[in-house]
């Protein structure tokens, strides 16, 4: 692969080969985004053009460092098997790039620990820090590298990712992938292998069709199944907000051609019939202040129980 074959992130890839070819290239990169967005293959496409290498071979030169087992951060001793690694010269010529994964998981002490380094690198050393949340990296950081944001795919990507790597997909299923991966190719492709995800898929549906029923019996049942997928949580919320789009828009057309769930028709019709057009909006106010809290790291336990109850009120 190079970069012309890497979908989507146009702005982005143009501005990296531009630099590079220029010899303009600054040592210490940030790239952050989402699980699944690219960030990881545009990395290692930058090493490779700085390198001169072609992507698809391995190269001495290319050092990637990720967490260590099942650590949830990475400390200052890993950051110090980094900084070593830094300051050995290159193999094979004189550049060497060092791809540093979960960069946003770095404790503080580590990332000041790492500040020099990324501040006066070696000649012909270059960073690339690769994140998902960039108000996680010290602003000390931010201040000396260049940031590169990859946001969401258009859904004429995702249809050019998927005709890439899955041609055979039926059209409906591709539809529903396209709403599932809410712009994410990673995502993407989970929900075409993962058949947890068809479950989570199926679940959320039977969710919204049974959210007028009263009593603890619907809150236990389903706020069982949200715990068992907490780590899912923005799959759960992607489907739940990618069919009351649906209910949304047949209301309003009638028109089953506009439905990104068009296999699930029959659910969609249903929801249309127990939901007002002002409920709909009341969950997806709902849906979002959700997203928050999860991204605040609020326990998920809680949080399914609360939208639950909020989503049944509304």
């Amino acid at each position: 692969m190079n970069f012309d074959e890497i979908i989507g992130h146009y702005k982005i890839k143009d501005q990296i080969v531009k630099s590079i070819k220029l010899k303009d290239f600054s040592h210490a990169h940030i790239i952050v985004g989402e699980d699944g967005i690219g960030k990881s293959i545009i990395a290692r496409e930058t090493a490779a053009l700085i390198l001169g290498k072609s992507s698809d071979t391995q190269c001495v030169d290319i050092v990637e460092c990720r967490i260590n087992g099942n650590k949830k951060s990475i400390g200052i001793d890993e950051i110090k098997g980094i900084i070593e690694e830094v300051n050995k010269k290159p193999y094979e010529g004189d550049k060497k790039v060092i791809i540093i994964y979960n960069a946003d998981k770095i404790t503080e002490v580590a990332q000041n620990a790492l500040l020099k380094t990324i501040e006066e690198p070696p000649n012909g050393i270059y960073l690339i820090l690769l994140c998902e949340k960039l108000d996680s990296i010290l602003d000390t950081i931010q201040s000396r590298c260049e940031t590169y944001k990859l946001n969401r795919l258009k859904d004429e990507d995702i249809v050019i990712f998927l005709n890439r790597n899955f041609p055979n997909l039926p059209e409906e299923e591709r539809k529903s992938v396209i709403a599932f991966s809410d712009g994410i190719p990673g995502r993407a492709e989970r929900f075409v292998e993962d058949s947890s995800l068809h479950e989570i898929r199926d679940v959320t549906a039977q969710v919204l069709l049974e959210l007028q029923a009263e009593g603890i019996e619907f809150i236990s049942k389903y706020s069982l199944f949200l715990f068992k997928h907490k780590d899912e949580w923005q799959e759960i919320l992607t489907c739940i907000l990618s069919y009351i789009r649906d209910a949304l828009i047949y209301k309003e057309t009638g028109n089953k051609n506009f439905l990104i769930n068009s296999d699930k028709f029959n659910d969609i019709k249903n929801m249309c019939e127990i939901f007002s057009f002002n409920k709909l909006n009341g969950i997806i106010n709902i849906i979002k202040r959700t997203r928050m809290k999860l991204e605040d790291n609020v326990s998920p336990s809680l949080v399914f129980d609360s939208m639950l109850v909020n989503m049944q009120e509304v």
